[in-house]
């Protein structure tokens, strides 16, 4: 399952996501409806589904201040919101990497992406980081 932050909840978005990504592509805001979500109370209801990633473009709220869990992945793209519709494009790279291709090898992993570079850290808190391949 893949859970869009409310900051890349654009139905187009979902849409391009889910025409490729083979299982469900849902809001964050499906998690608790009818409420406001706070960034702090995501880890705990990511911890109420199986295995979902999450995504979002808010880097500077979740990295290296998410703990890490075996139950969930957080991906963060370095994305200003004039540029969100590039969202889906970095999932699906990263993705397509063999750290990150299935839900197994993503649970555990806080990634930030970038233009240039996917870093992320395990329950180590160690970045580990890698060059997008050509």
């Amino acid at each position: 399952m893949i859970v869009i932050d409310e900051d890349l909840h654009d139905h187009r978005i979902m849409e391009v996501i889910a025409a490729w990504y083979p299982g469900r592509v849902v809001s964050v805001t499906t998690l608790r409806p009818g409420s406001l979500i706070k960034d702090e109370a995501i880890p705990g209801l990511l911890c109420q589904v199986a295995r979902p990633t999450f995504v979002t473009i808010n880097v500077t709220d979740f990295w290296k201040k998410v703990q890490p869990h075996s139950g969930y992945c957080i991906v963060l793209i370095g994305l200003s919101t004039e540029r969100i519709r590039q969202a889906p494009d970095f999932l699906r790279r990263l993705l397509h990497l063999p750290d990150f291709s299935t839900k197994v090898a993503r649970m555990g992993k806080i990634v930030r992406l970038t233009a240039e570079r996917v870093e992320y850290y395990e329950s180590d808190r160690r970045i580990q980081s890698l060059l997008w391949p050509d």
